[in-house]
């Protein structure tokens, strides 16, 4: 795989590192403001109070269709779609099983903070919604971090990392998601504003602690590539077994030396 196609942060692993601690403050600090009560808390009750749905109800559509994009299934089912395309034509399994880890460790980690925190949502409260300080922690709640919002910016940045032209362009596309999934959910009255800043946080540290999984990802396409069927592999390879001794042979490249000059049949060497 060549250097853009994945590992991007891993030139300036001093600033990376100073990020994940950056983030996992932040989110740390956050979680312990919501679970004790603090003012953030009265924040999320606040924002609901205005009712951002009633006040501008023709967003409704528009948000309900927007918010799908931080549905894991929706953005899984895109960014595979593309690998596999991908994968059809580099024959490299490296970028799938990088999306696989990064999903394993966003469900991991976002699951257990839902199941620690045990958040009611804003319609799971029912008659006391509006109240001050209404949300609960500790019950069966599982609002807290937005799944929707983590899915959003770790799938959409990660398919930018992955790319190979236009990241610029992409890395503002995939922000744009991001504050468009949270923001759609906090209109539809699914999170708390708190909740969508806790996902955010949560998607930003999986993404920002992937490259330190790249030996797994290494180790995992080597285990896979000797497990893989001979024909299989030399499919991948592009090499051909020679007709009498079955050994393996680079397949012959064809090149044209100049204008009007014949082509020239060139064997690359391994």
């Amino acid at each position: 795989m060549s250097r853009g196609d994945r590992r991007p942060s891993a030139r300036r692993p001093g600033a990376r590192v100073v990020l994940v601690i950056a983030v996992a403050l932040g989110y740390g600090s956050l979680t312990v403001a919501v679970l004790s009560g603090s003012w953030v808390v009265d924040l999320d009750s606040a924002v609901l109070r205005r009712e951002p749905a009633a006040r501008w109800p023709e967003l409704r559509p528009a948000m309900s269709a927007l918010v799908l994009l931080g549905q894991r299934a929706v953005c899984l089912g895109v960014i595979l779609v593309w690998l596999a395309a991908r994968f059809a034509r580099d024959r490299d399994p490296r970028p799938l099983i990088t999306v696989a880890v990064a999903t394993l460790l966003l469900n991991v980690t976002v699951g257990a903070m839902k199941i620690l925190t045990g958040r009611l949502g804003p319609l799971q409260l029912g008659d006391r919604i509006g109240e001050p300080g209404a949300a609960e922690v500790f019950t069966v709640g599982m609002a807290f971090p937005s799944g929707h919002s983590a899915n959003a910016v770790l799938m959409w940045a990660l398919l930018v990392h992955l790319s190979r032209r236009h990241r610029r362009l992409g890395a503002v596309l995939a922000g744009l998601l991001a504050v468009t999934v949270g923001s759609a959910t906090i209109y539809l009255g699914t999170h708390w504003v708190t909740d969508v800043w806790a996902g955010w946080a949560a998607g930003a540290l999986v993404l920002l602690v992937l490259p330190a999984m790249a030996p797994v990802v290494d180790r995992i396409a080597a285990v896979a590539d000797r497990r893989t069927p001979e024909a299989w592999r030399l499919v991948r390879t592009g090499d051909r077994p020679h007709r009498r001794t079955g050994h393996r042979v680079p397949t012959p490249i064809t090149t044209t030396v100049g204008p009007g000059r014949p082509a020239v049949e060139c064997t690359p060497t391994r």
